[in-house]
């Protein structure tokens, strides 16, 4: 008989001798055999029970250490004498790393240092390298107020010292005496133009006197009215750097009731003049201009009503000035209040 015949004939016998139900065997050339694989048999068989026993799954806690072994640990980490390394490095690695951030650190430093340098040798230390819009200018005034509120009992010079004396340091610059010393006598009525020099040479400033001021000076009445129930307050145009203001013609000043009865503020008068003089104009900066000083107008309130809350209005007129802005009240005017009593 043929080897082919008896291969086939033993084959066709384990075929038929195989159980039903299970599985089939593969039968190799050689009459080798190799079962299927036995995940799809696992899919079917139910899970044992200890395989449902999560607690043996559960990470068990690390025995507490005592504080020696912590401390020696701690010690350990600082310097390994075995490995011969600090805190965790050896010396190259230290070296490496300390080299690294000393070279990080000087490229910033140096990278800071020239974006400085570009940035001061491109700016001008006496004005503005873009300057395309000039705001118009504010207003403010003193007595320096929280709030913008005068008030005060004339027979009470506890209620109104505090604005006497916030007068007085508002005023010391234009003492009559520095004024003459570093100051010059200007002509009014014009600009005081000094763009010819220099950049950096000193603009000359014109003086403006406190004995200017009159009444509300505070050499003959050092209370400024308010011992009488006649206040004064003090208004000045704020700088801005080269602003002309007014547009060859002067900013005129004028004060009246914001809101209620015009006759509960009575009679204003003001010192030295209603209006700003054109000669204290333009203004050249801090550096430039060491003694400058700005002109100021005094108001003196001669007649405001008594035990009364009145809202007063001080506003600049001229060409170009802004007054009546809805969102900035300090542009072109100041709001300020009286409540005097007796």
């Amino acid at each position: 008989m043929e080897p082919s015949s008896t291969e086939g004939g033993a084959e066709e016998t384990l075929l038929k001798n195989q159980p039903p139900g299970l599985p089939h065997k593969v039968i190799l050339k050689h009459g080798q055999e190799l079962e299927e694989e036995q995940e799809e048999l696992a899919e079917h068989q139910p899970l044992e029970q200890e395989d449902l026993n999560f607690e043996r799954w559960k990470r068990r806690p690390l025995p507490e250490r005592t504080l020696h072994q912590k401390i020696v640990d701690i010690k350990t980490y600082l310097w390994n004498a075995e490995t011969r390394e600090f805190m965790g490095r050896s010396g190259k690695s230290w070296s490496l790393i300390l080299l690294f951030y000393a070279v990080l650190y000087l490229f910033l430093a140096a990278m800071f240092g020239g974006c400085m340098f570009c940035l001061m040798w491109s700016i001008s230390p006496y004005h503005p390298t873009f300057n395309d819009r000039v705001m118009p200018p504010g207003m403010t005034m003193a007595p320096i107020l929280e709030g913008h509120e005068i008030t005060f009992n004339a027979s009470s010079r506890k209620s109104w010292k505090m604005y006497a004396k916030s007068m007085d340091e508002y005023l010391k610059p234009y003492n009559d005496g520095p004024q003459q010393k570093k100051n010059i006598h200007c002509s009014q009525g014009r600009y005081f133009m000094q763009d010819d020099l220099e950049e950096s040479a000193e603009r000359k400033s014109c003086e403006f006197r406190r004995s200017w001021l009159g009444d509300c000076s505070g050499l003959q009445d050092p209370n400024y009215g308010y011992s009488q129930g006649r206040p004064c307050i003090l208004l000045r145009m704020n700088r801005i750097l080269g602003y002309l203001p007014g547009q060859g013609k002067p900013v005129n000043v004028t004060c009246g009731v914001k809101r209620g009865p015009t006759d509960t503020l009575g009679e204003i008068q003001f010192f030295p003049k209603s209006f700003f003089d054109l000669n204290y104009y333009p203004y050249y900066g801090k550096l430039r201009h060491t003694n400058y000083s700005a002109p100021v107008v005094a108001v003196r309130f001669m007649s405001v009503q008594y035990d009364t809350h009145i809202q007063v209005q001080c506003k600049l007129n001229g060409k170009g000035i802004i007054n009546d802005s809805p969102t900035d009240r300090h542009l072109g005017s100041v709001t300020f209040s009286f409540d005097i009593g007796a």
